[in-house]
């Protein structure tokens, strides 16, 4: 019995799959199947119920699940406490919304990179809603959105938030809601929902929204007469900066955008949990030097 059996093992049954388990140990679909096959034969026992759908775990297997979980646990505390994080190797999958990779996201990674440079990131950027499902279909290590994620599988850790302000551009003095057509987040965020919601009370049938999943293509929008928007200061530093635009109050201001850095709190990875916690050091960092 050997620890990548062990392993192996492990993300088959979290994943109810052997091609879903060779996805994420980077291994054939026949690998995985023959290292359960040895680990049977070496235990003398059937771990999983084969037939059609996911795999289901025998009485047998449902207690080497047990052992495996402590095994593992117990694998990933020697790395963090004995080994040089320097040293760990393999592949980090983290996904991040664009208004985190507009602000703080490169600075995190290369910190990261700088703690870990032997670990490879695969990067996805997406809408929140996307990433969530990503993470709890575990095709993602930790995704930093507009959180919390509130399933009792996943850890959340609190980031700064973004508060939102109007702006308008600097050639177009246009304000009135009813007139020019206000630009928001992807119609399928938080943000979205609620700036439309709201609009839609205040403004009635005359109110124009157009969406957008691009932060900076919004921007430019807003800059060029195009529409109005709320959207976070600190992203908007540039546009103020050089006159392009200017912020003006159209009597609501949206909630804050609240995001959390989140995973699956099992298997427990100590390299999943300390990227949670250099994105929390990162973005308060950050937070700390730009505008409100």
């Amino acid at each position: 019995m050997t620890f990548d059996q062990i392993r192996t093992f492990l993300w088959v049954a979290r994943l109810g799959g052997f091609r879903k388990a060779a996805e994420r140990l980077f291994l054939s679909q026949p690998a995985v199947s023959t290292r359960i096959a040895n680990l049977e034969q070496e235990l003398r026992v059937p771990l999983f119920e084969r037939g059609p759908g996911d795999l289901v775990l025998t009485k047998h297997g449902t207690l080497l699940l047990s052992y495996a979980e402590q095994m593992l646990f117990v694998e990933e505390e020697i790395k963090q406490r004995v080994a040089n994080p320097s040293e760990a190797e393999g592949l980090f999958r983290v996904g991040a919304s664009e208004t985190i990779a507009q602000a703080w996201l490169p600075d995190f990674l290369k910190v990261f990179s700088e703690i870990y440079p032997q670990v490879n990131v695969d990067l996805t950027v997406d809408i929140s809603l996307n990433l969530r499902a990503a993470l709890l279909d575990r095709r993602l290590d930790l995704v930093v959105l507009m959180g919390p994620v509130s399933e009792f599988t996943v850890e959340n850790v609190d980031l700064p938030h973004f508060d939102l302000h109007w702006y308008r551009s600097s050639i177009n003095d246009e304000t009135d809601l009813s007139k020019i057509p206000v630009i928001s987040y992807s119609s399928q965020t938080r943000p979205y929902r609620e700036l439309m919601s709201e609009l839609t009370r205040r403004v009635g049938p005359k109110l124009r929204m157009y969406a957008s999943a691009s932060l900076s293509a919004s921007l430019k929008m807003i800059a060029a007469g195009i529409a109005v928007g709320p959207y976070p200061r600190a992203l908007a530093e540039g546009f103020l900066a050089s006159g392009q635009i200017v912020e003006f109050d159209p009597g609501c201001r949206p909630r804050p955008l609240s995001f959390t850095a989140s995973y699956l709190s099992e298997p427990r990875s100590f390299l999943v949990e300390r990227s949670a916690e250099i994105a929390r050091d990162v973005a308060l960092r950050w937070d700390a030097t730009h505008p409100r």
